[in-house]
């Protein structure tokens, strides 16, 4: 069985039932099952800073699906929550990325794990390390840190205790 760790985001319409759609979806997969989940954190948008608001959240799941097809589910889910792709860094219903797949190092066209901005991201960073404190970073084997995300617009939303909350 394959550990990832996925971030999960929405910042349009009602971003809290986008949240918890995208993690029914990822638990309702027959080869993916979400054993743990981080509390929901609101974070000003990055990039492309003219929109609402983000509702973001960790998950770690255990997953039979290569990489690839972790990803394919990913974007699947996305698409069935009306994800349009159309600015990038822009609105969404929903987005999900992978940011670790066990120990990997993938460099393809269409994937790149670890996540490549993710140690620049404390709306990412912060609900990972929720979940996973001592995580070390899968190439360089350091750890993961975020200094004062407070002052980089993460704040805490709503604690979440267990996966079931959001099911």
């Amino acid at each position: 069985m394959n550990i990832a760790y996925l971030s999960i985001g929405s910042n349009i319409g009602d971003r809290l039932h986008h949240l918890k759609e995208a993690v029914r979806a990822l638990h309702s997969h027959e080869g993916i099952d979400v054993t743990k989940i981080s509390s929901i954190y609101e974070t000003a948008p990055v990039g492309y800073t003219e929109q609402a608001d983000f509702l973001n959240l960790a998950v770690s799941i255990a997953t039979s699906l290569d990489p690839f097809e972790l990803l394919a589910a990913c974007q699947q889910i996305e698409n069935g929550l009306g994800r349009v792709r159309e600015i990038r860094w822009g609105p969404r219903t929903v987005d999900l990325d992978i940011l670790l797949y066990n120990n990997d190092n993938i460099e393809a066209e269409n994937l790149i794990v670890p996540h490549p901005r993710m140690g620049e991201r404390a709306f990412v960073l912060v609900p990972l390390l929720e979940i996973a404190p001592s995580i070390l970073h899968p190439v360089t084997g350091t750890p993961f840190a975020v200094e004062a995300p407070d002052e980089e617009g993460v704040l805490l939303w709503k604690k979440v205790k267990e996966v079931g909350q959001l099911l």
